[in-house]
């Protein structure tokens, strides 16, 4: 019965771990837009390639990728507790709440491309650590790498037309 109880607890600090890692996540994409209104009338008024989705696509994206991106860092967690490669995820996450910011809230489209360039390679060197710990963490990451991708090609346009 020992044992069931100790299994239990440590199952529970877990679970309490992934809500750690979503509320994380959560609170990256709340800084994101903390200040920051009218995001999707100011993208509106932007002059834009003909390739850029409208704003209404951009929180149902967010709100997947956040999901898997928390679950990818639990996964990790979950594997070798809190070490380089999680260092680096966070220090992502940080340059990821920036960009809104700085794109959006300061209108710095120069600076905000420059955020999102090292946050891409940071965002691949996250896939990288956590590719040696847990494959399947690494691969949540990818549709991720994928948008930050996309997203600085749009910041660029967006930079250059405007």
């Amino acid at each position: 019965m020992d044992t069931l109880s100790v299994d239990a607890r440590h199952g529970h600090r877990r679970w309490w771990a992934l809500a750690g890692f979503a509320a994380a996540v959560v609170v990256a994409a709340g800084i994101g837009g903390l200040g920051v209104s009218g995001t999707a009338q100011e993208y509106g008024g932007l002059a834009r390639p003909s390739w850029a989705p409208p704003s209404s696509v951009f929180g149902p994206v967010w709100t997947v990728l956040y999901a898997m991106i928390a679950l990818a860092g639990w996964l990790v967690w979950r594997r070798v507790g809190f070490g380089p490669a999680l260092y680096v995820w966070t220090t992502q996450l940080v340059l990821n709440a920036l960009w809104t910011p700085i794109f959006f809230g300061a209108g710095r489209y120069g600076l905000a491309f420059l955020d999102i360039v090292v946050l891409w390679a940071l965002v691949g060197a996250t896939v990288a650590l956590f590719w040696r710990v847990s494959r399947p963490a690494a691969l949540l990451l990818v549709p991720y790498w994928a948008w930050v991708t996309f997203a600085a090609a749009l910041n660029l346009a967006v930079w250059r037309m405007n």
